[in-house]
């Protein structure tokens, strides 16, 4: 789809966009959801602990739910485009050629491959900004359980939505941005 470094880092950007923000509602709502709500007294939904706690703990502190997203924008956005988006063409090119391989499974090779390094890098800054700062004094193990933990909870999720919902908004959006000919 995209075919220059501009283009290329407009459709990261779209991307990024849209992924960050349903990471963070899944994240907040369905892993700690349940926890939020159990951790402040009286409070009887996920947005109204959130509000409570004076924010998503994160860096062991309680941020802003904004700080959070800028946080975890920069650091998706970085890693799309200097890790992401190049070996995952160079590791679907390993196994499809481009010229022979019907589009829309090349897509989504790319588009697996692309989870398959993202998820795992992202989860593993998630474990840091996460970690249980002012619980626990720093434990390597318990960064690294955090970090597989978080793996199992965001690959099926980031699997299936890169997939079937952000990928398919990602490229309509992209075509209509780009397309060469006008309406």
């Amino acid at each position: 789809m995209p075919k220059n470094q501009f283009q290329r880092a407009i459709f990261a950007l779209l991307t990024v966009i849209v992924t960050v923000h349903a990471y963070i509602f899944y994240s907040i709502y369905v892993i700690h959801g349940s926890t939020f709500i159990s951790n402040v007294p009286g409070c009887t939904g996920v947005l109204d602990a959130v509000r409570s706690m004076g924010g998503v703990p994160m860096f062991g502190t309680n941020l802003p739910i904004w700080s959070v997203v800028l946080v975890e924008f920069i650091c998706a956005y970085a890693l799309e485009l200097s890790i992401g988006s190049p070996w995952s063409f160079k590791l679907t090119c390993k196994v499809f050629d481009p010229r022979d391989t019907h589009p829309v499974m090349f897509e989504t090779a790319i588009i697996s491959a692309t989870v398959g390094i993202i998820c795992p890098a992202m989860s593993f800054l998630a474990a840091l900004f996460y970690y249980p700062y002012p619980y626990q004094t720093f434990n390597i193990f318990t960064l690294l359980a955090n970090w597989l933990q978080l793996v199992c909870y965001n690959f099926p999720f980031a699997f299936f939505s890169q997939l079937f919902f952000i990928q398919p908004l990602i490229r309509t959006i992209f075509r209509r941005l780009f397309r060469n000919t006008p309406d």
